[in-house]
């Protein structure tokens, strides 16, 4: 299995609770989900996430052929149907693998044998179904359709062949006598399963239908499922059925609709078919490939569903991440066994409960044939052939995913819950590294250690860390329900990424603050203390928008910390030029602070911004930051008038301002709306402008100036009086 590592929070469930330190945190284990991002080596996982000792299977034999399709059990072995050559193998119990047959087709995508070994072999593309007994093989039938998808016995021993892509179910009763038993508008019929009752299930694509045609020959449609393709049966308990569909992107096949008869017409005399199919996971095989998924899909890869005898349909698993190829049900319908990949999975299906029964090396479960002791297994991408012979196996393992603690980390205590019977053990054994991968870098796994709870000092320092679980059967199994591992990250300063001040008068508040609702009043926050603020204040990251307070002004800032601690802040200011620092505000756990400037003299202050992680580290391994503003002017004086003289009707006036830009220069005659004067150099803009009234009616009675600067200080003035001075 290839499993990249994984964070605390992506797959593992991750508890905070504290433990030496309140920046201690736990990686815990609990759910199949989270176990089943770890190797599982003899070793099965239940519906409640406990991991046990595994039914013993073992390896019976290799293929050499690159790709394996079918699966058919024979009296003396096993039948498996390959590509890219079409060859059929026998595999004997002894795991020999011999030729039976090698068709001019370059796929064997379905094999069917009866009691007495007699082999049906349905290739593709060119489809054909060849006879294959006594160690010779002949033509027994040619539909003249592209692909031969599957083939089953019926109960009045027929054969069924569903055939894509012109979705044409066939009834073959003798050597090239068969005849069309039914014409889909499907593409393809994906999937056959013969009932004793002389009924038959039908799984097509694109569609996704499952088809029930009786034993007179009607047809009706049992369930349209919302993927895209019905690729197997298996029979359950009190009648009902069960069925695996996928979505197109995990197909073997092109399920483009079906074409209709003019396009048929007009394709006729064209090149041959190709098989066109990819295979999930690895290699770069040319030829035949097996089902892929886009990158960007989305939704289920898969389904498994339980079709119950009234028509209602249940939804028992659905999965993302793995594609289902294969179903087998016990004799008695009591177990379904489930084989999937793109991981190699074996399922069983108990009652209502799923469990993973085997993890195998192997990319795809495309077979399963019952056996003896339960049943047999084909993969492919390898190609191989695994049987389970009964018993339990002596010991197993189970290794975890990479975990990734984010920074570099210590690592406390590992503890498991669960069971160990007498006779039984549980040995654990740890590795760390700083590579995502595990590689030769990590550390080697430490000496096995026994007991529910084990120290990690041993184990370095590092930001991964992996465990290896060692099950060891007596009477019974051992079981594990859960694990933790402990670590406490090596903290880090935290970082103030912004700290500004905002334009005098910007005051953030909450979106929905209403101001008629008067929350926001100022206040003290210490009885020593110079500064007004507002109350109450805003929580960190809490969404705001601005509103306008003469004389206020706002700090705000933006703080991370590598290690996730929760910090606390603190305020200071001092004048430009001077060295003391004077308090105020501490242990803010806001990113911004608004407070009444107009107890600052104007000039030029800075403003000094400490952060730190104390409240969740122990003494004296805190970690602070610090960050100083740029200067800041505290501007509390109007602009004044300089100077002012009559000038050709109007008049011409010098004004200034001590600390900051003008910003505005409005006019009034006899209390008339404001308008804009002009600056002789066209801009408003200086601390010292000189403006231009162009003219000053005659007989008006008051002329009024008003002056703003960038500090929103404001000041009006009789410009009558001021000429007669």
């Amino acid at each position: 299995m290839r499993i990249g590592p994984v964070t605390a929070l992506a797959v593992l469930l991750l508890a905070a609770a504290p433990l030496a330190a309140a920046s201690s945190r736990i990686f815990s284990t609990r759910t199949p989900a989270a176990f089943q991002q770890g190797t599982l080596a003899n070793v099965s996982l239940d519906a409640h996430g406990v991991l046990a000792l595994a039914d013993v299977a073992e390896r019976v034999a290799a293929v050499a052929e690159p790709f394996a399709f079918s699966f058919a059990r024979l009296p003396d072995g096993w039948a498996v149907g390959t590509g890219n050559e079409g060859k059929v193998l026998h595999v004997a119990a002894d795991g020999t693998v011999t030729p039976l047959f090698d068709a001019p087709e370059p796929v064997v995508f379905a094999l069917w044998a009866d009691p007495d070994g007699t082999l049906f072999a349905g290739t593709s593309p060119d489809g054909r179904i060849y006879r294959i007994a006594g160690g010779q093989a002949e033509i027994w039938f040619e539909p003249g359709e592209t692909y031969i998808w599957a083939l089953a016995r019926g109960s009045d021993g027929a054969l069924w062949v569903a055939t894509g892509t012109e979705g044409r179910l066939w009834r073959v009763t003798g050597k090239g006598s068969g005849a069309i038993a039914f014409d889909a508008e499907e593409t393809h019929l994906r999937s056959l399963l013969a009932l004793p009752d002389g009924e038959l299930l039908i799984g097509t694509a694109p569609s996704g239908l499952t088809l029930r045609r009786d034993a007179r020959g009607g047809m009706r449609t049992v369930h349209d499922a919302s993927l895209s393709e019905v690729v197997a049966f298996a029979p359950g308990q009190d009648g009902a059925i069960w069925a695996a569909v996928l979505a197109s992107e995990s197909s073997f096949l092109d399920a483009a609709p079906k074409a209709p008869a003019a396009a048929k017409e007009a394709a006729e005399g064209g090149e041959e078919a190709a098989v066109v199919v990819v295979v999930e996971g690895e290699g770069e095989a040319a030829g035949v490939t097996t089902g892929s998924r886009a990158a960007d899909a989305r939704g289920a890869r898969s389904e498994l569903l339980r079709i119950l005898p009234g028509g209602s349909v249940e939804a028992v698993w659905s999965s993302a991440d793995e594609t289902i190829f294969s179903l087998l049900a016990a004799p008695d319908g009591s177990r379904l066994w489930v084989g999937t990949g793109l991981e190699g999975k074996l399922y069983v299906v108990e009652g209502e409960r799923l469990r993973l029964e085997k993890d195998l090396e192997e990319r795809q479960i495309v077979g399963l044939v019952p056996g003896a002791e339960g049943p047999a297994l084909l993969t492919t991408n390898a190609a191989v052939v695994w049987r389970f012979t009964g018993g339990r196996e002596r010991s197993g393992t189970y290794t975890s995913t990479a975990l990734d603690a984010g920074q570099a980390a210590r690592f406390g205590v590992f503890r498991w819950r669960g069971e160990a019977p007498p006779g039984s053990a549980v040995r654990l054994s740890f590795r760390s590294g700083n590579s995502a991968e595990p590689d030769r870098t990590w550390s080697a796994w430490t000496a096995e250690a026994t007991g529910d709870e084990v120290s990690l000092a041993e184990v370095p320092a590092a930001r991964y860390v992996q465990y290896r679980i060692t099950l060891t059967g007596g009477a019974a199994s051992p079981r594990i329900a859960q694990t933790e591992l402990s670590y406490r990250q090596q903290n880090l300063r935290p970082v103030i990424e912004r700290f500004t001040v905002m334009d005098p008068g910007q005051i953030p508040v909450p979106t929905g603050f209403n101001p008629a609702d008067q929350i926001y009043e100022p206040a003290s926050p210490n009885r020593e203390g110079i500064f007004t603020t507002l109350e109450p204040s805003l929580g960190r990251d809490e969404r705001t928008k601005t509103v306008w307070r003469k004389g206020w002004r706002t700090l705000r800032w933006k703080v991370t910390d590598p290690n996730g601690d929760a910090v606390r802040s603190r305020l200071e200011v001092r004048r430009e030029g001077s060295g003391n620092w004077f308090e105020m505000a501490d242990d803010l756990d806001a990113d911004l602070w608004s407070f009444d400037a107009t107890v600052l003299p104007d000039g030029l202050w800075r403003f000094r911004l400490t952060v730190t992680d104390a409240a969740v580290n122990e003494p004296r391994t805190e970690l602070a930051a610090s960050e100083v503003s740029e200067p800041v002017t505290i501007d509390h004086a109007p602009p004044q008038l300089r100077a002012a003289r009559r000038e050709a009707g109007g008049a011409r006036l010098t004004v200034y301002d001590p600390l900051s830009p003008l910003r505005t220069a409005e006019i009034s005659i006899d209390g008339g709306p404001w308008k804009s004067l002009a600056a002789t150099d066209g801009l408003i803009d200086g601390r010292t402008e000189e403006l231009v009234v162009n003219e000053i009616p005659a007989g008006a009675r008051m002329v009024l100036v008003r002056l703003g600067d960038a500090a929103f200080n404001d000041r009006t003035f009789d410009l009558l009086r001021e000429l007669e001075r």
